[in-house]
């Protein structure tokens, strides 16, 4: 059996969905206020609260357009955010991609919140934060850019990481 789950990104407190009725259990949801959870007419599911510790992993947040960045940017508040604009044709981009992700998975970046723009796909963004090649990797601290760089350098991404976080 499936089992889905949904983490609450206001309270950070993951919840089974538990079937109130056999279905198609696809889609997208909404919880209500009520706690019930609607994928398809007569597909319910109710929110239950776990009963499980969770350890907090970074994840790579992927924005699609210039209202999520901008949000983004806004709900991380003094944390660093860090953003590696990408192409799925970019042969140094996929080469640092594994690099990125390990980076949001380290234990000292856990206040760090680390962001990916395709500049295909998020057009506005790349044009808004004036992206002329990839990888460009931006840092932003309080909803302003901090510093850049741009090329495939673990090193160098690491070491500004290390060096803005605080």
């Amino acid at each position: 059996m499936l089992q889905y789950f949904y983490v609450s990104s206001r309270s950070k407190s993951l919840f089974m969905l538990w079937p109130r009725r056999a279905g198609l259990m696809s889609g997208v949801y909404k919880p209500s206020p009520s706690g019930f959870v609607t994928l398809h007419p007569g597909n319910c599911f109710h929110l239950q609260e776990c009963a499980v510790t969770l350890r907090t992993v970074n994840m790579i947040i992927v924005i699609d357009d210039k209202e999520a960045f901008l949000s983004a940017l806004t709900e991380a508040g003094d944390k660093l955010v860090v953003v590696d604009f990408t192409a799925t044709w970019c042969g140094p981009c996929k080469n640092i991609a594994p690099f990125f992700k390990g980076l949001s998975e380290k234990p000292e970046n856990s206040n760090v919140v680390f962001l990916k723009v395709d500049v295909d796909d998020a057009a506005d963004v790349a044009q808004h934060c004036d992206i002329k090649c990839m990888p460009t990797f931006h840092f932003y601290k309080n909803g302003g850019k901090v510093d850049d760089f741009s090329g495939a350098n673990q090193a160098t991404l690491e070491e500004k990481i290390k060096a803005l976080r605080s």
